[in-house]
């Protein structure tokens, strides 16, 4: 039933803390150690040269001329089988030495953990050397350094950090193609990240060393950053094509052989759109008041704040003055996230939003990132200036509209810098940032049709059939795209929707709309998982019906997603034209799909604060983020069609194989899909409900959640959810990096109401990966229902994984009783808790 907004979402109150409730404890294998004397035979030479050199050499001077020696001021790596936990806890026994990351390896069959260890001196040296004496020996170690002798024991591979690992081979194929054709002293940008220091001297003398080696390269510094909160510290330069062609080769003179470097990479590309089939912008709705307290902020690009359709409802704040060096004609990316953040597709009817939105402008003309920041520091700068200091420029921010992603870092396990900045600005500030998954628009094979004519001639079915399967078939090619594998985030991919006009939708037909009846995510939409296998995109939002043309055919054909057009797009406030000074274009892809979730969620903050005014308002920052982000993926389900189409084509099959089969469906879905009305409001057969709360280290809190009397004796269609939603405290380059975990335990009394776990959602083992962790109970059989039977849930703070986080974390949670048709549902819950009457926000 569609939502109505005179039925507000319902608040419930969380009991006082208890302890946690214990699991059954985890059988934990422990990894099969390898022998002292297999272990002495791979790794022996390298510890006896070290011994060697250091009885004849006290200054380890031949160490350091030898690139591949285990050396003072070297990164090492050491890949084990098993954990590594105690051995990160025993590096603090080795004076000085440094964990620089830590990270699990994806793919094998055991976990295969890496530590990155930068050994700082030749005492820390010789002491690593000292311990594998004394274990190859038999001998016990001392006291504080026994993880040591598992580490010797598991170790898979010890090498020093290198050139081909500085260089990773897709950063070595975009460079390769940048500087084809190019004259050899054409300067080329490069992002270079430092192994980060934890002292700021020792920082220091590494970005000395750094821009030493890139002046004599005959480079140049642009700019640079240093962020402790996030472990990060990097340098934008340019290099001479020359240069940089010997950085590609890996070779050891180059840059690429300088020991404080991590990683370099070409300059990061915004993903983008085009201007499209403009036309003469319809009027805008009459505005009404427009409050200048922004609590939603778009990071983008420069937009037209004097178009007739944004000039009232935004602010924007030039910090890093990029608004003059930006033509007026190329400003469409911020325009069209702007116009569909305030108004929505325009091709439907909607009010605008009631409050100011604030644009901070991130990306210069032509709609690229500035050539002379790095983007990570310019995201820093922007919220700092917005939520910090003394004068904060807007301090009532809780939720950041991101439609942007580096399309040359697309997400392989490891999290990128952006990424990790996004989760530690949303833990400290309380903001809920919502990310696009990313567009992929580089065009792929369809092997199930010969020829053009019998791609345009198949029928629906067998279309959405070839397509799927040829996407499938891409897949590791079609990734999330930086920084959209954030934790604290949400991520929004593009939904095969829009609201193109009957009569319009005739114009669109020059190219092929791949799922003319399947509602899934559209062929160019990044696709999941996320970082440690979370649910990623988190939602799929209305993107367009993106169609695709056919670029070759061969034995095949070969089609890419085609442009937005009004046949095939989302309306939206475009900069003028010569002869056309207020337009309005089209636009599509996972940027816009992230705008109208930002817009949804500032719906919800609208509706919440109309129902309960100061009661709502006076919840802390962090509070009314994480509830918006509980809310806005609550109504997500799997559509019924699309989940069994992924799961009949790619199965996996066979017994057992369900948890691979639904990791498939997510991977296209993520939670699902929704009307943005469902998320706002409730319906005279639907009861949704919210609450917030926080939660100490193991402890546990309980909610109360009123069950309706009309569900009970009716063998039909009905169901139970549950949303709960947090930001984690981050740990900088660690493989716990999600320090806070929570969950929602099953309740005791879900069999009573004739439910059970929903087959076609996510299960318990798939959500509880993130930040946000879903159940749905769904039946037919009938319900028992006592009079003024409430269901306990119980929400509980998971022992945290890394070391102990002692702040209270806020949560937000959702929950929703629904029996479609039952039009007594909303009524009978809302009785017993009734809202107090809302208390205005002062003007």
């Amino acid at each position: 039933m569609a939502s109505d907004p005179t039925k507000p979402i319902l608040r419930l109150h969380p009991s006082d803390q208890q302890p946690r409730v214990p699991g059954r404890p985890a059988v934990v294998r422990g990894p099969q150690p390898n022998s002292t004397a297999d272990q002495n035979q791979r790794f022996g030479p390298q510890f006896q040269r070290l011994t060697d050199v250091l009885q004849r050499d006290p200054g380890g001077l031949a160490l350091r001329t030898d690139p591949a020696a285990l050396a003072p001021e070297r990164l090492l790596v050491f890949e084990v089988k098993g954990s590594i936990a105690a051995f990160a806890r025993a590096i603090n026994n080795v004076p000085g030495l440094e964990l620089i990351d830590e990270e699990e390896l994806p793919g094998d069959d055991d976990k295969a953990p890496v530590a990155y260890l930068l050994v700082p001196d030749l005492r820390a040296l010789r002491q690593i050397e000292s311990l594998w004496r004394t274990w190859v020996a038999g001998r016990v170690l001392p006291q504080g350094f026994t993880p040591w002798r598992d580490v010797f024991a598991c170790l898979r591979d010890l090498r020093v950090w290198g050139p081909a690992d500085r260089v990773q081979r897709l950063d070595a194929d975009v460079l390769a193609e940048e500087i084809e054709g190019r004259a050899d002293d054409e300067l080329v940008p490069l992002e270079i990240e430092l192994v980060f220091r934890a002292s700021p001297e020792a920082g220091a003398i590494s970005e000395a060393t750094v821009g030493e080696a890139i002046r004599q390269s005959g480079g140049r510094l642009l700019s640079r950053a240093r962020l402790d909160d996030i472990a990060y510290h990097a340098i934008l330069a340019e290099l001479p094509v020359l240069a940089i062609r010997t950085i590609v080769e890996r070779a050891p003179g180059s840059l690429a052989g300088v020991e404080p470097i991590m990683h370099i990479r070409p300059q990061s590309v915004v993903t983008g759109i085009d201007a499209s089939d403009l036309l003469p912008a319809a009027p805008a709705p009459a505005p009404g008041p427009v409050a200048a307290a922004p609590i939603l902020a778009l990071l983008d690009g420069v937009p037209v704040a004097g178009h007739p359709l944004l000039q009232p409802h935004l602010s924007v704040e030039d910090h890093f003055g990029l608004e003059p060096g930006a033509l007026v004609a190329h400003r469409y990316h911020g325009s069209a996230m702007a116009s569909l953040i305030v108004h929505g597709d325009r091709n439907r009817s909607e009010r605008p939003l009631p409050r100011q939105v604030h644009c901070i402008p991130v990306l210069g003309d032509n709609d690229r990132f500035p050539p002379d920041r790095l983007i990570i520091d310019l995201i820093y700068q922007a919220v700092i200036r917005m939520r910090a200091g003394n004068q904060p420029s807007a301090p009532h921010v809780i939720i950041i509209n991101i439609s942007l992603g580096n399309v040359r870092r697309p997400f392989y396990g490891q999290l990128s810098p952006w990424a990790r900045l996004l989760d530690r600005l949303a833990y400290r500030f309380g903001i809920l940032f919502l990310v696009s998954a990313g567009n992929i628009t580089t065009q792929f094979p369809v092997a199930a049709f010969a020829n053009r004519v019998a791609f345009e001639d198949a029928n629906a079915d067998q279309r959405a059939r070839g397509v799927l399967n040829a996407v499938a078939a891409v897949v590791a090619d079609r990734r999330l795209l930086s920084p959209s594998e954030t934790i604290n985030g949400l991520t929004i991919g593009a939904r095969n929707l829009d609201w193109v006009p009957t009569a319009e939708r005739a114009s669109a037909r020059v190219n092929v709309n791949p799922y003319s009846e399947l509602d899934i995510a559209n062929p160019s939409s990044a696709l999941g998982p996320g970082f440690a296998g979370s649910v990623k995109p988190d939602i799929l939002m209305p993107g367009a019906r993106e169609h695709l043309r056919v670029v070759a055919n061969a034995e095949s054909i070969t089609v890419a997603p085609a442009g937005a057009s009004r046949g095939a797009g989302l309306k939206v406030a475009a900069p003028p034209r010569p002869g056309l000074e207020n337009a309005e274009g089209f636009t599509n892809g996972t940027s816009a799909a992230t705008a109208l979730a930002s817009r949804t969620a500032h719906r919800i903050h609208d509706a919440l604060e109309m129902a309960y005014g100061q009661e709502f308002l006076q919840l802390t920052n962090t509070q009314r983020a994480v509830l918006i982000k509980a809310l806005l993926v609550h109504p997500a389900r799997w559509p019924n069609a699309a989940a069994g189409l992924v799961k009949e084509l790619l199965g996996p099959f066979g017994q057992g194989q369900a948890p691979r089969q639904k990791d498939n469906i997510r991977r296209f879905l993520g939670y699902g899909v929704f009307d943005s009305d469902d998320a706002v409001a409730c319906a005279a057969d639907r009861a949704t409900f919210w609450c917030v709360g926080s939660l100490g280290r193991e402890r546990s809190v309980d909610v109360l959640v009123p069950i309706p009397a009309a569900i009970g004796g009716q063998a039909r269609a009905h169901s139970v959810s549950a949303t709960l939603a947090w930001f984690t405290p981050v740990v900088p380059g660690r493989k716990s990096y999600r320090a806070v975990r929570m969950k929602i335990l099953d309740p005791a009394e879900i069999a009573g109401l004739g439910v059970s776990a929903d087959q076609l959602q996510p299960d318990g083992n798939q959500t509880n990966r993130g930040t946000v962790f879903m159940r749905v109970w769904s039946g037919q059989q009938a319900a028992v229902v006592a009079d003024g039977m409430s269901l306990r849930l119980k929400i509980q703070r998971e022992p945290d994984p890394a070391g102990a986080v002692d702040e209270l974390v806020p949560f937000g949670l959702a929950v929703t009783l629904e029996m479609p048709g039952e039009l007594r549902i909303y009524d009978q819950v809302r009785n017993r808790v009734q809202p107090r009457p809302a208390q205005r926000a002062a003007p």
